[in-house]
């Protein structure tokens, strides 16, 4: 609920497979005997819930809707209320899954290992709509987030496009995966995607802004999305709407990339953000990709520096496009 006198949340993100990160640093890895590790960090991770996290960092509200089930789910929720992170858990009967981030300080390079993660009935799935539903009425924004577990129908996100357009707010949809055409059969407010989630929806690789632009069209024809945004790794990204398309260059970097795994999150949370508060798909897009390039100069899945986001984004190029 939403306190006499305050605003509402900018956004409610749905996280249907969050983890917990356990991130560990080691020297070098190596294959014979023991890798002595020093626990780096502790976190909850997981799409719609780095989201919601990061919205908060950059001065908004953001209501994360997400399953937590057995002994990990109840850990998560202790994480998330010493974070601050205003949330909901649905229970599930399966535990909630782990994640292991390694990060060798010698080569500075981050390794993520990644379990599938706990399987879903029906139920479980119905239930999470019930919840998203209740605030639905009051929020402009759903965000949803990351993979389905499985044993959910691959329309499932199709069936929160439907009732988020129901109630009259605008999905944000960053998924990949058996869900994501369905989804996109349904339509949606904006779809981000990166460069492999674009390459599975077209069969071909997608590497420059021209192979974007054929991608973004057809999502903006076939009525998929209204927003358009494909990213392209170190290149930037493509923002594109019935007004046209426009080329964002990620600006140059103050040190050196360590991880890219927090970029796709970091501008989705930008995106939300900047439009809940007006802004035109362009410049909320400027942001994400200033968002992205900070969160790749942290290690593992650590948040990224709102300062540093801020000072690269009149660095961020943008060339609009007919």
């Amino acid at each position: 609920m939403t306190p006499e006198g305050t605003h509402g949340p900018e956004a409610v993100t749905l996280t249907m497979n969050p983890t917990i990160d356990l991130c560990w640093e080691v020297e070098r890895l190596e294959a014979i005997g023991k890798n002595r590790a020093r626990v780096r960090s502790v976190a909850v991770g997981g799409g719609g819930i780095n989201v919601a996290r990061h919205i908060a960092r950059f001065g908004g509200r953001a209501i994360a809707v997400h399953t937590a089930g057995g002994e990990v789910g109840l850990r998560l929720n202790r994480l998330l209320d010493e974070e601050g992170v205003d949330h909901v858990a649905v229970d599930i009967a399966e535990d909630t899954r782990e994640a292991l981030v390694l990060f060798e300080t010698g080569s500075r390079r981050s390794y993520h290992v990644v379990p599938s993660g706990p399987q879903l009935n029906e139920g479980e799935g119905e239930r999470c709509l019930e919840v998203l539903e209740r605030f639905l009425g009051g929020c402009p924004f759903v965000v949803a987030s990351g993979s389905l577990p499985g044993g959910l129908r691959d329309d499932y996100y199709a069936a929160v496009a439907r009732r988020v357009r129901e109630a009259g707010a605008r999905l944000i949809l960053d998924t990949s995966g058996p869900a994501l055409p369905a989804a996109l059969a349904e339509g949606v407010f904006l779809f981000r995607c990166n460069r492999t989630e674009a390459e599975s929806l077209v069969g071909r690789p997608v590497n420059s802004f021209d192979d974007a632009r054929a991608l973004n069209e057809h999502l903006l024809t076939t009525g998929a999305a209204e927003i358009a945004v494909t990213t392209l790794g170190a290149l930037g990204a493509l923002c594109s709407t019935s007004q046209g398309h426009t080329e964002l260059y990620v600006p140059p970097l103050p040190g050196e990339p360590l991880s890219d795994a927090g970029a796709g999150d970091s501008m989705v949370a930008a995106l939300a953000t900047r439009l809940a508060a007006g802004d035109d798909p362009v410049g909320a897009c400027a942001l994400g990709v200033a968002s992205a390039a900070a969160a790749m100069l942290t290690p593992s899945t650590e948040s990224f520096d709102v300062d540093v986001a801020r000072a690269l984004l009149p660095q961020v190029r943008t060339v609009s496009r007919a």
